[in-house]
């Protein structure tokens, strides 16, 4: 009798501490969510024409600039070729032809120099990534490097 007595008392006691320990997560939760909602909605808006970084203009030209576009074709044997064709067709990443038509020069800086942040805002580089299923990493190119492989891509998109 006694342990049935001392089983009720423990089995209540657990009964209590496990409702007041769920009042205190609903109140992290709470918090949790209020603190998200606040983050959102101090976030500056998008603009997807920009794209995410600080390229705001890039004066490309209207020749191409053959000892920049030799400087980027060296970048991409090293640091791009693993994953980019320089056709249409998708080995890990979209391949290249024709890219400098798509996209901007500006939003192709900013992809290339701010991979992360364009992957989490900019809707095209969203749609690549759900073609492509394979996350781009980030580089960590130096703008120098960026701005040479924007003109070799001008180089492979036919620009003399």
């Amino acid at each position: 009798m006694k342990k049935l007595i001392v089983c009720s008392i423990i089995l209540a006691a657990g009964i209590i501490l496990s409702c007041n320990n769920s009042d205190y997560a609903s109140k992290d939760e709470n918090k949790a969510i209020k603190t998200e909602t606040a983050k959102e909605e101090a976030a500056p808006s998008y603009d997807p024409n920009r794209g995410e970084g600080k390229f705001k203009t890039v004066d490309v030209g209207n020749t191409l600039n053959t000892t920049m576009a030799g400087a980027g074709e060296k970048v991409y044997s090293v640091k791009c070729s693993g994953c980019h064709k320089l056709t249409d067709e998708k080995l890990v990443g979209p391949g290249w032809s024709g890219v400098t038509r798509r996209h901007k020069p500006e939003w192709i800086m900013n992809f290339i120099t701010n991979t992360d942040a364009m992957l989490d805002k900019d809707p095209k580089a969203q749609a690549q990534l759900e073609l492509c299923l394979v996350r781009m990493p980030n580089q960590n190119l130096a703008d120098e490097d960026a701005r040479g492989l924007l003109e070799f891509m001008r180089k492979n998109d036919g620009i003399r």
